[in-house]
């Protein structure tokens, strides 16, 4: 048998759209298959190196493009597996892949001879009639070396190559340790009493956990990745809620110091490339550019977040007061603020949980709105099979009938996925690969007690439309080359036609196909839909001061100075504190959404002085849908413009250039301002 044969990595799998082999990929499988495949890219690199040829488009950045299949394809599935899947097994390979990967990058940005090659491309890209995608490409690449220290001395480049590897050691122990934290936080409740207020099926799905977890008795409260877990809106014992709230706050022991010392390795590594912090560093290659456009964005947003935060919190205490509270505690917001809004907005949101099925939320809604928004159309293909069994497949086709690509969804938690909700690709659309897209979408929610349907909360709802989006993003690419294709662009955007396609939820010819009681069938009465339209604005000054308070942490620990790099923070929690004072942030009733010692998107996530992003781009979401709103709505149309525009670019251009083709204007911050009322 043949080497190919007995690893499925090492060629590119026949079934439709390349879908990986699963059921034949083993664990054994993947270090030989990458190991293959960085020896294939050291190959090309070499000829690059060596060819004494005229450098040209094709003989340098074509082969940086695609030094080889393998280590793409062997890297792509592994990463995917280890997030979504990763048995201890698999996370003892993670490190060691990492490394290798890293080594691997070393050796490339930090070779003179391939940046030679490179910088004689990119120096006389005009004069070899580069446009389009090719100029596009040339840039990005030359700015890539640039950034990692290809122009450094040699005595640098080695330094930097030695820090680079440090460096991704410790992000990887760093988000290892925030699952097994967020894992070892769960919280073991005994006495059914103290579950008033939960549905039964969160009583079903934590009892499932509880003997998932080798619990004879009792219901194990698992937890998100975000501080606030969504229980605490539901159960009435206080002092539960004081247990699961402070187990979610005080996650992390080791990670703290770990995150301290991550944050000074990425100012040594910014001092070496002689920029001031590490988010100077960070931001030159997305669309903010500088640090002073993140920072004005704060400014224009934090007083009216406090604002709003400390009038709601006014409102909560008065509710709270009625059941003889005196003063309320963080562990008690969500409780009293739920209560609020059901007695000023007369939301109910357990009332509407019956109404919103995973199966027909998806299929009804979030693919019904993709179909009439763009034309597309779904068919399950159960004879396909998933990396686990609880991950499904559909075939996704175009309006005229044309197969784009594979949506693959796992939508479970379970202990060996990472917390959290994302989408990744498996295959990345490109026609110069004459590749489809494949993609997958990660959630987290409670699998149903058997028997059972499987319900998602009004969060989690929002959560799967915005997932979708990012799936809608790589789906409906159309690039020729597979690193600008789909969801690569700027880091800072990447959120923007994800937050984009949660327009849809409520949208009143999408809503009714969807929201229909599971045992019934009757549609959502328009009463609950008209409360929570009416309250849309509650909670925002909450929402914003938690996502800004983590936002403002990942800023902070790289706007350290990089002159002072070498001694990494003695004290984070001190620190973190100090950061959310100076910032107008302090507050003593909204933590952080993420931590410092779970804030994973920044030690780990790839989002290291990038967490501002998701308002960075809601700006644009903001705007586009005021762009939707006045040019008719849902119409095919404004569709067909939008993914013309933005969704099919992928980072062929920068996004802020396609947004200006489809509304003809920058964006305007007035629209995000309206919609968190921070006006």
């Amino acid at each position: 048998m043949g080497m190919t044969e007995q690893n499925p990595l090492l060629a590119a799998s026949t079934l439709p759209y390349q879908l990986p082999d699963f059921a034949s990929i083993r664990t054994e499988h993947y270090l030989p298959a990458i190991k293959a495949g960085l020896s294939e890219a050291r190959a090309a690199y070499t000829r690059i190196a060596q060819s004494t040829d005229e450098p040209t488009f094709d003989n340098v950045v074509t082969v940086l493009e695609g030094p080889s299949d393998t280590l793409y394809r062997a890297v792509t599935i592994f990463y995917n597996i280890t997030s979504a899947d990763g048995t201890d097994e698999l996370l003892a390979l993670e490190g060691t892949v990492t490394e290798l990967l890293t080594e691997l990058a070393n050796e490339l940005h930090l070779n003179p001879a391939v940046f030679a090659k490179l910088d004689a491309v990119y120096a006389r890209r005009h004069e070899l009639g580069l446009v389009g995608e090719q100029l596009r490409l040339t840039e990005k690449y030359h700015q890539e070396f640039v950034l990692a220290g290809a122009a450094l001395s040699e005595e640098d480049r080695a330094t930097l190559a030695e820090l680079n590897l440090t460096i991704a050691r410790a992000e990887t122990e760093f988000g290892q340790q925030v699952t097994k934290d967020l894992n070892a936080a769960a919280v073991l409740v005994t006495d059914e009493k103290d579950l008033a207020g939960l549905s039964q099926a969160g009583r079903a799905s934590a009892r499932a956990a509880a003997k998932d977890a080798g619990h004879e008795n009792g219901w194990l409260i698992t937890f998100g990745l975000p501080t606030q877990q969504t229980i605490l809106s539901q159960l009435e014992n206080r002092s539960l809620r004081e247990r699961i709230y402070k187990a979610s706050t005080e996650r992390g022991d080791n990670t703290w110091s770990l995150a301290a010392k991550i944050a000074d390795l990425r100012a040594q590594k910014a001092a070496l490339l002689g920029f001031d912090a590490f988010a100077a560093l960070a931001v030159a290659d997305r669309t903010a550019q500088t640090p002073d456009a993140v920072e004005r964005l704060f400014t224009q947003t934090s007083a009216p977040a406090m604002t709003n935060a400390d009038r709601e919190a006014e409102k909560i205490a008065a509710a709270a007061t009625a059941d003889g509270i005196d003063k309320i505690e963080p562990w008690d917001w969500m409780f009293y603020s739920d209560r609020v809004e059901a007695a000023e907005y007369a939301v109910d949101l357990a009332a509407l949980q019956p109404y919103f099925v995973l199966d027909r939320v998806l299929e009804d809604g979030v693919f019904y709105a993709a179909q009439r928004v763009y034309g597309l159309s779904f068919t399950e293909r159960t004879d396909l099979t998933g990396y686990h069994p609880q991950v499904r497949i559909w075939e996704v086709f175009d309006a005229d009938g044309t197969g784009i690509g594979l949506f693959l969804g796992d939508f479970f938690t379970r202990e060996t996925k990472r917390g959290g909700a994302w989408m990744n690709n498996l295959v990345d659309q490109s026609h110069a690969e004459s590749t489809n897209p494949v993609v997958v979408n990660n959630l987290n929610i409670s699998a149903p007690a058997p028997g059972q349907p499987a319900f998602v909360n009004f969060d989690e709802l929002r959560t799967l439309f915005h997932e979708f989006g990012h799936a809608l993003h790589g789906l409906l690419s159309d690039t020729t080359y597979r690193s600008i294709s789909g969801t690569n662009v700027e880091r800072d955007i990447v959120e923007y036609p994800s937050q984009v396609n949660e327009m849809w939820i409520l949208h009143p010819e999408i809503l009714p196909n969807y929201a229909l009681h599971y045992q019934t069938g009757e549609p959502v009465p328009a009463e609950l839909i008209d409360s929570v339209k009416k309250a849309e604005q509650w909670g925002e000054g909450q929402g914003t001061v938690e996502y800004l308070r983590a936002a403002v942490l990942d800023w902070a620990w790289h706007t350290l100075p990089a002159s002072s790099a070498g001694e990494p923070v003695a004290d984070p929690l001190a620190f973190e504190q100090q950061a959310l004072q100076d910032a107008g942030l302090w507050h003593p009733l909204i933590e952080s959404r993420y931590r410092t010692s779970y804030l994973n998107h920044t030690f780990s996530g790839g989002y290291a002085a990038g967490y501002y992003s998701y308002l960075w781009a809601e700006v644009f979401d903001a705007d586009t849908v005021a762009w939707y709103e006045a040019n008719g709505g849902l119409t095919r149309e404004n569709g067909d413009a939008y993914r013309r525009n933005i969704l099919a670019i992928g980072g062929s251009k920068p996004i802020p250039e396609g947004f200006k083709e489809l509304t003809g204007r920058e964006a305007d911050i007035q629209p995000l301002l309206k919609r968190r009322g921070l006006l």
